[in-house]
């Protein structure tokens, strides 16, 4: 999987990047890539990721010790729920973290990760 980092500076204390993934999907023997885009935001100290209720789809890394935690929830195409947990080995770096995110993002539609660097 291949992918690209676009940071966005906006104004006040929360950042905004966009990763793409590419991800390849092959038909009738040949290859095409379909772009995949989950936003990333970078909460300031004290800022909280939105209420996005019920029915939203969720992802947020929150940092705690030196280490990155992910939870999330979304919805499957059949229409049930479906949480995210992020395991021991992608949580001992942001960028493993985002990594892991990026790909559940992608898989259940998550529209925006959350990242909360600093409580």
């Amino acid at each position: 999987m291949q992918g690209a980092c676009r940071p966005t500076v906006l104004q006040g204390k929360t950042a905004r990047a966009e990763f793409l993934l590419t991800t390849p999907l092959l038909t009738f023997g040949w290859s095409r890539y379909a772009t995949l885009v989950a936003s990333v935001i970078y909460l300031g100290p004290g800022d909280e990721m939105p209420d996005v209720g019920d029915e939203g789809r969720w992802l947020i890394i929150e940092a705690n010790d030196g280490r990155f935690y992910g939870t999330g929830g979304s919805w499957k195409k059949s229409g049930e729920w479906v949480g995210y947990g992020s395991l021991s080995h992608n949580d001992v770096s942001l960028d493993a973290a985002l990594r892991a995110a990026h790909q559940w993002a992608a898989k259940y539609d998550v529209p925006t990760i959350w990242v909360q660097l600093v409580p």
